[in-house]
């Protein structure tokens, strides 16, 4: 083998490994059946101690509505810079939404947690509306909601 065929099998293995670590999380929430408007959602990751780590999707496009996702809203501090284009439009009563990010793997069966907050205008706010570990066995397992979420599940 010469030089330039080692040293590009090097490259493409090197390349391909941070390609590969990384999965894409597919999220499919339904909301509940509800008169009002549109739910704002928030999707963040937490460790396993509850503490904030990263904004995966907000759905609502006024942010002066964020200060209601008050577990999300305490964690991120409201850093624009942290959750700009990652939102979309409010989502609506008995509506389904699937959104897709990528993920780190490292951070799948390591005590992480994805949690949801939501909040509809004129009506309650539920603080951790659902919370599931980020976990190989929780693939495709339904989870029901405490407030506006009727059921999430996740695909890697």
């Amino acid at each position: 083998m010469n030089m330039f065929t080692t040293l590009t099998s090097l490259l493409l293995g090197f390349g391909l490994s941070g390609v590969l670590s990384a999965a894409e999380l597919t999220i499919t929430t339904t909301l509940q059946s509800y008169a009002g408007n549109g739910a704002y959602l928030a999707f963040y990751l937490t460790d396993a101690n509850g503490k904030y780590q990263r904004t995966l999707w907000l759905s609502g496009s006024k942010s002066k509505y964020y200060k209601h996702l008050s577990d999300w809203a305490r964690g991120s501090s409201l850093q624009q810079k942290e959750y700009d284009g990652l939102t979309g439009a409010s989502v609506n009563s008995g509506a389904t939404l699937t959104i897709k990010v990528p993920i780190d793997d490292a951070l799948i069966d390591s005590g992480y947690l994805i949690r949801v907050d939501s909040a509809v205008e004129d009506q309650s706010a539920h603080r951790i509306d659902i919370e599931v570990p980020l976990t190989q066995l929780g693939v495709g397992v339904k989870v029901t909601g405490s407030g506006y979420i009727k059921s999430l599940s996740y695909t890697l």
